[in-house]
């Protein structure tokens, strides 16, 4: 197995846009043709649109494009941008008097980081997929990722900057790859030395508190943290799968998520993880689920090791120099 970036992996085509000086933006992962597609949910707050496409009794078997993007349900029109940009090259169901592209799209809670009126909209999301035309994909506040935060139980005072990661490998034919926009309530753990990386600052903001330690602490008060998190993902393979294992592999892949945030899949977080498929490789189910979940913890890592101080909150590297 090695290690490949993730706009090596076939079949796929990643683009992304930002307004930096607003603080929000999306990312548009394209499809070189159909794609199959599962979602899995955890969390108790997703923003979202059309994830009724990718439910095993549904009626279409593939999608076309996934969005991943900021400005929570306010930027959900982001996927008009990609609706138009796609219908224009002919991309989708031909109903006879146009094609009709099926899109998914989530979107984190960063209203609280920059300008909140300014949200994903029609134009950004064309945009992204015009630069997905040259595969223009970065780690860190880049996308989806600008706007994004964690450690925020007790609010956005003592929040740190996240930003979107990714993580890619290829076993034999097999390609697999993770794309991830880190915005939870909670802390990130790295599970390869268990130490924390980022989240709830202390009163100083040179180190970290326990997010875990916080809420127990806090047990007898009503007043529930910060209602403004959600961490979307997606899982990226050329290995063929249908929708059906595709959700499982979903599923699968939510362990990578729950071996590094601290507290993970809270109703105050909305938690969303895609799988899509785009190939002709033969693969294991539940080995591609497996490995997508130790691929989606590194690509978690890489959010936030990647991520740049911005807005007044502090990094990776600020507290880790």
């Amino acid at each position: 197995m090695k290690k490949i970036g993730i706009n090596d992996i076939k079949g796929f085509r990643i683009g992304q846009t930002e307004n930096a000086e607003a603080a929000t933006g999306c990312t548009v992962i394209l499809a070189e043709g159909d794609m199959a597609a599962g979602v899995d949910v955890r969390g108790g707050g997703p923003a979202s649109r059309e994830c009724e496409l990718l439910r095993p009794f549904s009626t279409t078997p593939t999608i076309h494009a996934l969005v991943l993007g900021g400005g929570s349900t306010f930027g959900l029109g982001a996927t008009d941008g990609v609706l138009q940009y796609l219908e224009e090259r002919g991309i989708g169901y031909d109903m006879g008097v146009t094609h009709i592209p099926l899109i998914c799209q989530s979107d984190i809670f960063d209203l609280t980081v920059g300008d909140p009126m300014v949200r994903p909209d029609r134009a950004m999301g064309y945009q992204a997929c015009v630069n997905a035309e040259k595969r223009n994909y970065r780690d860190g506040n880049y996308g989806a990722g600008c706007g994004a935060t964690v450690g925020k139980y007790l609010g956005m005072d003592y929040s740190m900057k996240s930003g979107i990661g990714s993580a890619a490998v290829q076993a034999g034919d097999l390609q697999l790859g993770a794309i991830v926009a880190v915005n939870a309530i909670g802390d990130i753990y790295d599970p390869e030395t268990g130490k924390m990386i980022a989240g709830l600052l202390t009163e100083d903001k040179k180190s970290f508190r326990s997010t875990e330690q916080v809420m127990y602490e806090m047990a007898e008060n009503k007043n529930k943290g910060f209602v403004a998190n959600t961490t979307i993902g997606a899982i990226l393979t050329n290995a063929v799968f249908d929708k059906a294992r595709l959700s499982k592999i979903a599923s699968m892949t939510h362990n990578g998520y729950a071996r590094c945030i601290r507290p993970v899949h809270t109703s105050l977080d909305g938690d969303t993880i895609y799988a899509l498929s785009n190939g002709t490789v033969q693969a294991d189910m539940d080995m591609v689920g497996t490995l997508a979940a130790q691929v989606m913890s590194m690509a978690i890592v890489t959010a936030v090791k990647s991520a740049v101080g911005a807005y007044g909150f502090p990094a990776y590297g600020d507290i880790n120099p």
